[in-house]
């Protein structure tokens, strides 16, 4: 081949070669263009960042629902939740129902509503109150029932004081001071939970007594919604049904305790008949030591309040909450945070609720000279 037919061969193996190298390096390109420019990858992940710190930064509301507000105990348990709460950077919002199932249902709703991350129960019924869990579950929302259990029910943490123990502190305490006699039972709400346990509690003192015949129980009814206007007409009842052969009364709480004593003031009794309680409200107290009530459990209010609101800020944050105890519902175990509860009579009065400043001493004594 000549020289200038090699010069034109080589010549197009060049041009195809360049041509080769064009398309490549247009296949090449078209591949880059497809992934996220360093520029976009960087902001989305800095808006991802924003976006986590944002949730972590967030202030948590936590969702205070309340049976009533009636009764000075549940007031304290308001106050020491809520000063808590805020004092470990968290808003609380309370409603309360005011006995009312439909109306708690409701409140719930409403807080659901209003975005809290969690809800703390105090069920008026323990049975209804299973809806006011369905619901906040629907909403990605965990529920702790406080003092009350609610059952038939997944809520996620039980708080409250050993309720057995209280029943069996309560009959104890009575039956040491009238170890024979005709004995009142004055219950507490049928349909809170806390009141059958009361019961169980006060039975394991009392069965073993009433099977050896030294005590008779000649009058046993609940109390509905813990009204002391209904716990007084029990009373009332009891004491007319028996001709006024009453020596002991186990009154569930502090305020159908006060009813208790009223109706048996108004037959000249009162202090002759030793009746107990629950609450370490500030009238029972002063009873207490004034001799009209034999005794009232107190429970601290203060500790229970603050560790819910310590538990509802770890339940949002997914992390772990101690246990010491389950509670079947009826449904399933429910972790469950069981306090201790201490009997105050006019002998410990000054060792339980006056040492730990639940009440002023000056105002416990008020009456007594």
């Amino acid at each position: 081949m000549s020289q200038k037919g090699n010069r034109r061969t080589n010549a197009v193996a060049m041009l195809i070669l360049v041509s080769m190298l064009v398309l490549s390096a247009c296949t090449t390109g078209t591949k880059t263009n497809t992934e996220k420019p360093a520029s976009t990858t960087v902001a989305n992940e800095k808006e991802k960042n924003e976006e986590n710190s944002g949730k972590k930064d967030k202030k948590i509301k936590i969702g205070f629902s309340m049976d009533t507000l009636q009764e000075e105990r549940w007031q304290r348990d308001r106050d020491y939740l809520v000063a808590k709460g805020e004092e470990l950077g968290a808003e609380v919002l309370v409603q309360s129902a005011n006995g009312d199932d439909a109306k708690q249902i409701a409140q719930s709703e409403n807080l659901i509503s209003q975005g809290v991350d969690i809800l703390i129960v105090v069920p008026h019924n323990a049975d209804a109150a299973a809806a006011i869990v369905e619901k906040a579950h629907a909403a990605g929302i965990k529920v702790i029932a406080y003092d009350r259990l609610i059952t038939n029910s997944d809520v996620d943490l039980y708080i409250s004081f050993d309720s057995i123990l209280i029943g069996e502190l309560q009959a104890k305490t009575v039956v040491e001071q009238v170890p024979k006699g005709n004995y009142v039972l004055i219950g507490g709400a049928d349909t809170d939970y806390s009141a059958h346990l009361y019961k169980q509690g006060q039975m394991n003192v009392l069965q073993p007594l009433v099977d050896k015949g030294d005590i008779k129980i000649v009058y046993d009814q609940w109390t509905k919604d813990w009204n002391p206007a209904v716990a007084l007409a029990n009373m009332e009842n009891a004491l007319t049904a028996n001709n006024n052969q009453i020596d002991a009364v186990i009154a569930t709480n502090d305020g159908t305790a006060g009813a208790a004593i009223q109706a048996l003031e108004a037959q000249n009794m009162a202090g002759k008949v030793p009746v107990s309680g629950l609450d370490a409200e500030l009238a029972a107290c002063q009873r207490v030591v004034e001799g009209t009530q034999l005794m009232t459990v107190y429970t601290s209010i203060k500790d229970m309040a603050e560790a819910a609101a310590v538990a509802a800020i770890k339940l949002v944050n997914d992390e772990q909450v101690e246990t010491n105890s389950t509670e079947n519902n009826g449904k399933v175990d429910v972790p469950t945070i069981l306090l201790a509860p201490v009997a105050a009579t006019k002998d410990t009065m000054d060792d339980t609720v006056i040492a730990e400043g639940f009440h002023k001493k000056e105002d416990v004594y008020r009456n007594v000279k």
